[in-house]
């Protein structure tokens, strides 16, 4: 258990003597940008903003990832959930791989958001995707995993339309690890639960 997450099991009075609004607390596996390719994103994504003049709320580089598995919301820390999850990754093989954003799109959304994506998806990530699919499911916590897979970076939110798809200099990707992510919706940065590294190959 997280310190201190004893705190996120009951409702806290707010100052006016009231319940403090519910937290949900996330739990998901993605791929995290190191540092240079994070600086690239950003630049990527900053130029698509204002040459497409989007009213973006542009998000954080330490906040960029790309989604693998959703495990689902809940009302507190599923720590039944974070194990199984963990031994499930565990048994999941992999070499290192590089993926290629070099694509700006939109998705549909209250806020669309603004995200990078592959022209092409390497086989590697669509076979470990898979593999990482199959095991959650046979540790049981596949409850929300989805059936497809879309791989993107979501570099901000747009307060208007669904932005255009347009290619843009490419961004190389190494890969050579995945973690599992805790967030409070809302909160701030995120706490990577797990980490699994392939080093170099």
């Amino acid at each position: 258990m997280c310190p201190g997450s004893h705190d996120l099991f009951s409702p806290q009075a707010d100052l006016l003597g009231g319940a403090a609004p519910a937290q949900i607390h996330r739990l998901f596996f993605a791929l995290l940008p190191d540092t240079g390719v994070a600086g690239q994103i950003q630049a990527a994504g900053d130029g698509a903003a204002r040459e497409q003049q989007l009213r973006a709320r542009m998000i954080r580089p330490s906040r960029y990832h790309l989604t693998l598995h959703f495990l689902g919301d809940y009302p507190m820390l599923r720590q039944d959930i974070v194990h199984a999850a963990m031994a499930a990754a565990g048994k999941v093989r992999a070499q290192p791989f590089e993926l290629v954003l070099d694509q700006t799109a939109g998705f549909h959304g209250r806020e669309p958001p603004c995200v990078l994506r592959c022209s092409q998806v390497p086989d590697a990530l669509q076979a470990f995707w898979q593999g990482l699919r199959q095991a959650l499911v046979l540790a049981g916590v596949g409850a929300h995993l989805s059936r497809s897979f879309t791989p993107h970076v979501t570099y901000a939110y747009h307060r208007g339309a669904v932005p255009p798809s347009a290619p843009t200099a490419p961004i190389h990707w190494r890969v050579q690890g995945f973690s599992l992510l805790h967030s409070v919706v809302g909160g701030g940065e995120y706490q990577t639960l797990g980490h699994w590294d392939w080093g170099h190959d």
